[in-house]
């Protein structure tokens, strides 16, 4: 048993090293030495769990995805009224810190390389019914509250989660017209126009 909780704790170096590469030098240029040298192994090692680059990647890209997701656990479990939760929640995605801003680095890689790879696609099609589904769980919650406005919850979700991406990729570039307090500022309006109820 032992040997197993080595491995899995190996296995999990890796990935966790894999994502902070990709998030410095992006997939293309990462190198699985880089990985190794950064989990402080040998590309033998990698190798070990991870046949090729592409393999290597595609589990960073769903360790990512769990990794974004337990740190929303608490939001998502919180005993808070659905419209704190979605706040929390909407709050939690800005790019701001350094583990949100790599992981939202992960995330815009993952995307470019989907454009090409079915694979990844799918991953994409996997996490963002996750994502979907826990962001419209909160909304249905808030309209059974009537805290929220009537309609398709999953609507709603979807055109949040969207807006959020969106806004996001703009701070992350650096745009002189979107910052992480000016993307706030846009959730919370947004938040008060759609989906909170007057």
């Amino acid at each position: 048993m032992a040997r197993a909780s080595v491995e899995a704790e190996r296995k999990e170096q890796i990935l966790a090293a894999a994502c902070e590469v990709v998030s410095e030098i992006g997939f293309k240029s990462l190198r699985i030495a880089d990985v190794a040298k950064r989990a402080g192994t040998s590309t033998g090692t990698v190798h070990y769990y991870f046949d090729t680059k592409r393999d290597l990647m595609h589990a960073a890209f769903d360790w990512n995805f769990t990794q974004s997701l337990g740190r929303r656990r608490e939001i998502l479990e919180s005993d808070a009224s659905p419209s704190q939760r979605l706040r929390d929640f909407v709050e939690s995605y800005l790019p701001e810190g350094d583990e949100t801003i790599s992981a939202w680095h992960v995330w815009a890689e993952l995307w470019v390389e989907a454009l090409h790879d079915a694979d990844l696609q799918e991953l994409n099609e996997r996490v963002y019914g996750e994502w979907r589904r826990a962001v419209a769980a909160i909304i249905r919650d808030g309209q059974d509250a009537g805290e929220f406005r009537d309609g398709d919850p999953v609507i709603f979700a979807n055109g949040l989660i969207g807006m959020i991406d969106g806004l996001s990729l703009q701070v992350l570039l650096g745009s002189r017209s979107m910052s992480a307090d000016r993307m706030r500022a846009v959730c919370e309006q947004v938040l008060g126009w759609f989906v909170l109820a007057p």
